[in-house]
């Protein structure tokens, strides 16, 4: 799959069966539809707001960026904002394909997600180090 940033070819990086696209030229990232709200039950975050629906049915956010195409039907993409403190801009695909995270993005939404886990929830601290390691989060 070809980068939406600066179409380079992607690589696929996965983790207990999710599979995401990786740029490794410009470190951007792609979830296909569904992997967001996966790793967020991974993490046994499912409560989260974070869903392509919501962030479909939010209002487009203004932002000089230029838009950017879906890599999947190659429409052009919906600006958005997730998380708060600071807000964080991606691409969501106004036909539900998925969602594009500029470089450090995926970090910046990492980073705002409660440190409390369940009680047993080792899962989200593998799947915080994973995606820290591969998208380079800084808490």
């Amino acid at each position: 799959m070809k980068c939406p940033a600066c179409s380079e070819m992607m690589i696929v990086v996965e983790h207990e069966n999710i599979e995401l696209d990786y740029c490794t030229s410009c470190s951007g990232v792609w979830f296909d539809a569904g992997e967001l709200e996966l790793l967020l039950e991974g993490m046994l975050l499912e409560g989260s707001s974070l869903s392509l629906d919501s962030i479909l049915t939010s209002p487009e956010a203004r932002s000089a960026e230029k838009k950017r195409r879906c890599p999947i039907c190659g429409t052009k993409m919906k600006k958005a904002t997730v998380g708060r403190d600071p807000e964080v801009l991606i691409d969501a695909c106004p036909r539900g394909d998925g969602l594009w995270f500029d470089s450090g993005e995926v970090g910046q939404l990492i980073a705002q997600l409660p440190d409390r886990a369940p009680e047993g929830a080792n899962s989200q601290g593998r799947v915080i180090t994973f995606l820290g390691e591969v998208f380079q989060a800084r808490g």
